[in-house]
């Protein structure tokens, strides 16, 4: 499963664990992503999407046709 979210584009992020005595190692910050269907009355259809928590609300407040068709314009999704 990719770690993009197809609403957002938040991705991957690298970073340092820094310890007490300030010796620093590479980390990831991973987004926070899940597999998540949601239904398109206009298409009588189901879709599958990898979204971040934040995309869920943005789903939630907009609705999924409109995201989807801003989505699409951005290139996230297909």
């Amino acid at each position: 499963m990719s770690k993009v979210c197809e609403v957002t584009g938040k991705k991957v992020m690298f970073g340092n664990n820094v310890s007490f005595s300030i010796n620093k190692t590479r980390r990831r910050f991973d987004a926070n992503i899940s597999k998540k269907r949601f239904y398109i009355p206009e298409e009588d259809r189901w879709v599958t999407l990898n979204v971040s928590s934040k995309g869920i609300k943005i789903i939630n407040k907009k609705g999924i046709s409109a995201v989807l068709k801003e989505s699409r314009q951005k290139g996230l999704i297909k």
